[in-house]
């Protein structure tokens, strides 16, 4: 079994051995037609139950005839042009290149004696990200699994800052009266995230929007009056800088100012919105992002990198502290005066991939503005889908684009109960999905059903989404037509 290590004397079996996984990937690219094949629950789960994984196959080409079976045939592909549904991006090679070589070396990112290099690159990167953000020569930041564990880690952090040095912030209660503002419209982790951190049930005080569905500024600042005037504690406010839902960007300058005013730790939650970033032609549609304390981002979504690549940077680095807890084994205190970097002193992680390197290999080779004509080019092609939108009348469009969403709704002249559109509007999603022809999710707004159009591909066309929208209207229509039969 030692010929399955990998080191000096395997290297041939290794180059062998992924050579075969990667033609295997690359044949099915190559070859695949549809985003779906349809399977389901039901079809899919006895072809793997009735594996034993107690009898090895010992034959990698074997193991990749059965993986063919039970994940490649039926994966869902985000490469292809009509997968429309979540924030998942079709990857760049590089960066896959870059998976490639850290998953074989298998670098450890939470000390230096497991690093080296790696930590160096993942500063470099995350010192890039900062300036970029303009959040000044103090700042600093970590990599993490994702968005919802940068919303975690900054509001960690928030937490610690907003608790020293106030009158009636005694510790037994301090925590019951921290306060966190947040739109409707932001993401489930600032919630989760409150629980997590033992913040009270009504911890988080959602804040209304308005019609282009970013945070009513008002209704903030009357939120926060109200909070001191209650004797509470404003701890954060979270301005989500694109929205899952709808893409929306808070207004981040006038966020900023209230924060300002009332103390308060102000996180940006741009984990969809921060390919803006290294955009060509949009960047100033998240100005105001710089006066943020903290910032998420997800390289992961609109950089086009692999699972995971994730970041929190924070302004003032000092505030990283509150992560930081020391081990003799581990990280002990004489290395900070010794100033080796350990990055383990700033994640909620210890053991941690080195997916920083993704991004590397993606900026060396295909440069930041790269990344960012990809990423206009997406946020250019929800402003066709609008327009198809907006001059379809089988559907209600509810927002026009700031980014690369669009929620729409399909409603037929003849039909006027709502919750009968709503069961048509669900069918179609789910007949669509089974038909692997497109994949495409959904939401609610107001308490209905509507779909939606995550535009992450620039492969993806004006014309894909037109079949897609016929598609759609196709089922429905079928939906209605059987919902009228069985009525009769």
């Amino acid at each position: 079994m030692r010929s399955h290590l990998l080191n000096d004397t395997t290297a041939e079996h290794y180059r062998r051995s992924v050579t075969e996984g990667i033609e295997r990937v690359a044949a099915k690219l190559a070859t695949t037609s549809r985003p779906f094949t349809g399977v389901t629950v039901d079809a899919l789960s006895p072809r793997i139950d009735e594996i034993d994984l107690d009898r090895p196959l010992y034959d990698t080409a074997a193991v990749l005839d059965e993986l063919e079976d039970v994940y490649l045939r039926d994966a869902v592909y985000f490469h292809h042009p009509r997968y429309l549904a979540h924030l998942n991006c079709p990857v760049v090679i590089p960066a896959v290149l870059g998976e490639a070589i850290l998953s074989a070396v298998n670098s450890s990112l939470d000390t230096w004696d497991q690093s080296a290099g790696g930590t160096l690159i993942e500063r470099k990167l995350v010192d890039w990200t900062t300036a970029r953000i303009g959040l000044g020569e103090n700042a600093d930041g970590v990599f993490t699994s994702g968005g919802t564990q940068s919303n975690l880690q900054a509001l960690l952090l928030a937490r610690e800052e907003a608790k020293p040095g106030r009158p009636g912030r005694e510790a037994a209660d301090s925590f019951s009266k921290l306060r966190v503002f947040a739109s409707e419209a932001s993401h489930f982790s600032v919630k989760k995230s409150a629980k997590l951190l033992g913040l009270s049930q009504d911890a988080v005080v959602s804040i209304p929007v308005g019609a282009d569905k970013r945070m009513r500024t008002v209704a903030l600042a009357q939120e926060l009056e109200r909070c001191e005037r209650d004797g509470l504690v404003p701890m954060a406010v979270v301005a989500t800088a694109g929205t899952t839902d709808f893409g929306s960007i808070d207004p981040l300058p006038e966020i900023a100012e209230l924060c300002e005013r009332y103390g308060v730790w102000m996180h940006v939650d741009a984990a969809y919105g921060c390919g803006l970033l290294a955009s060509v032609k949009y960047r100033d549609r998240i100005d105001g992002i710089e006066r943020a304390d903290s910032v998420t981002v997800d390289y992961h979504k609109s950089f086009f990198q692999p699972v995971s690549s994730s970041a929190v940077l924070v302004r003032d680095a000092t505030t990283l502290r509150h992560a930081t807890y020391h081990a003799e084994y581990l990280n002990p205190r004489r290395m900070v005066q010794e100033r080796i970097p350990n990055q383990v002193d700033k994640s909620l992680q210890t053991t941690r991939r080195f997916d920083a390197l993704k991004l590397w290999m993606t900026l060396r080779v295909m440069g930041a503005d790269g990344i960012g004509q990809l990423f206009d080019e997406v946020c250019d092609l929800a402003v066709e889908g609008w327009n198809l939108l907006a001059a379809d009348p089988r559907f209600d469009v509810v927002v026009e684009p700031t980014l690369s969403t669009l929620v729409f709704r399909w409603i037929p002249a003849a039909v006027t109960d709502p919750a009968e559109i709503d069961r048509a509007n669900l069918y179609a999603r789910k007949a669509l999905f089974a038909s692997g022809d497109a994949v495409v999710a959904g939401t609610k707004v107001d308490g209905r059903h509507y779909l939606k159009f995550t535009l992450l591909n620039p492969e993806t066309t004006t014309a894909d989404m037109a079949a897609v929208l016929d598609l759609i209207a196709g089922h429905a229509e079928q939906y209605l037509g059987e919902s009228l039969d069985r009525a009769s």
